[in-house]
């Protein structure tokens, strides 16, 4: 079969026909995805340069999940050595009263100063977050990465607020001086000998008191502190946790840079590809008016 033989002026006309609804072709897709570079094919090195940055923020997204559960870890933790500190206060006061009280009442107020500590006991080992207690023992800990790139890891070693017995002040040695030891000195204070119960086989020597109001002095004190650190660990997590918010979104917009197409500008494209479109057709026209012309001498 024989091929359709075009003149010059038609082909020409034809292919550039062709090659502008190609343009209009992609402009109408790009128009319709947003897309400017929507594969490899289109530009590989925009595509893979887009795709490294975008690959980049999710890797640092998932960091970002862990730092913000490190803070509600940390939050927790803070939460309970806020109510540990007021019981610790509830406890000292009732010290305090105790100094001042007849025996019968240093008996009842002993009673009620072994509640709170059992109670305090129970606090500490309530306060954990996705399983994680970081106030009830010495040996738990919390590590946040905040990147793969660096040896960047924050950790926060736990302490233990619990009292060390139910026994605390349950009794106390003829003689001894207060005994402090245990995790943070919120500890019993307890004598050589059992026989001695509670505030009401304890003299009404001042110095006695004074002793068992310095020791929750001393725990108030050190529990203050385990919050201060805590709370300095949580306002660093919030400021990598911001710093990483905008950085996510720094490398997105960087990669949308590279392959996002301009609306407006694929709209202008449009406008100009379909009048150029028409007025290839009308060129391709008047190519096939000349050879009609010559067909009509014929006549």
């Amino acid at each position: 079969m024989a091929d359709v033989t075009l003149s010059g002026a038609i082909r020409g006309n034809l292919l550039s026909l062709q090659h502008t609804g190609d343009l209009v072709d992609r402009t109408n897709s790009r128009l319709s995805t947003g897309m400017k570079v929507s594969s490899a094919i289109d530009d590989a090195v925009a595509y893979f340069q887009s795709k490294s940055l975008k690959d980049r923020a999710g890797d640092l997204s998932v960091r970002k999940d862990n730092i913000d559960q490190g803070i509600s870890s940390l939050t927790t933790a803070m939460s309970g050595l806020t109510s540990v500190e007021a019981v610790l206060t509830q406890m000292k006061g009732i010290v305090l009263s105790a100094k001042s009280a007849s025996e019968a009442e240093r008996a009842s107020l002993g009673t009620q100063l072994n509640t709170l500590a059992s109670q305090m006991n129970y606090l500490a080992n309530d306060t954990s977050y996705q399983g994680l207690n970081l106030i009830n023992a010495t040996t738990s800990n919390i590590k946040v990465s905040f990147s793969e790139k660096t040896a960047a890891v924050l950790q926060v070693d736990g302490v233990d607020v619990r009292v060390s017995t139910g026994n605390i002040l349950t009794a106390y040695g003829t003689g001894n001086a207060s005994v402090i030891a245990g995790s943070n000195a919120i500890v019993a204070i307890a004598g050589a000998g059992s026989s001695y119960a509670g505030f009401s086989m304890v003299s009404a020597a001042v110095s006695v008191f004074d002793s068992y109001i310095e020791m929750f002095d001393s725990g108030i004190t050190s529990v203050r502190t385990s919050a201060k650190t805590i709370g300095a660990s949580v306002a660093l997590l919030q400021t990598r946790a911001d710093f990483t918010k905008q950085y996510i979104n720094t490398l997105k917009i960087g990669g949308d840079k590279l392959v996002l197409a301009d609306l407006n500008e694929e709209g202008a494209n449009l406008v100009s590809l379909q009048t150029r479109q028409q007025l290839g057709i009308q060129a391709l026209s008047f190519a096939n008016r000349s050879e009609q012309g010559i067909l009509s001498l014929f006549r």
